[in-house]
């Protein structure tokens, strides 16, 4: 199996992530402008951040591991003025997209978990 990049898992995470609070939201109204509030305030860096918090005894050592290396990845300038919450969502994000590529039962799993702090 070829290696995927700790950005990579990120990307593919971001998308997991907004297209599993996506099926939560579709069935809370059927104004747009709401249904894209509600979802950008799930998929947002702080959330994310605070999820990754929540998660964190969770996790196996492999796994803090993978987290670790994705928080110490380069930032972007942009988003230098936010470091640590940026950090903890890509690790976040990382995470979610390692369990989609790689085990879609733990996905599955902490998604159960993390959906008691996801309040619609």
């Amino acid at each position: 199996m070829e290696e995927i990049s700790l950005r990579n898992y990120a990307y593919i995470g971001d998308a997991v992530w907004e297209l599993h609070i996506r099926n939560k939201t579709i069935f809370l109204t059927q104004n747009s402008k709401k249904l894209h509030d509600i979802t950008t305030s799930k998929v947002k860096m702080n959330f994310q951040s605070e999820l990754l918090n929540n998660l964190s005894s969770q996790l196996t050592d492999q796994e803090q591991d993978l987290a670790r290396r994705a928080r110490n990845l380069s930032i972007p300038i942009a988003r230098r003025h936010n470091q640590n919450e940026y950090r903890q969502a890509t690790a976040f994000e990382a995470l979610i997209g390692f369990w989609y590529i790689n085990d879609k039962e733990r996905l599955k799993y902490i998604t159960t978990i993390l959906d008691r702090y996801i309040e619609l």
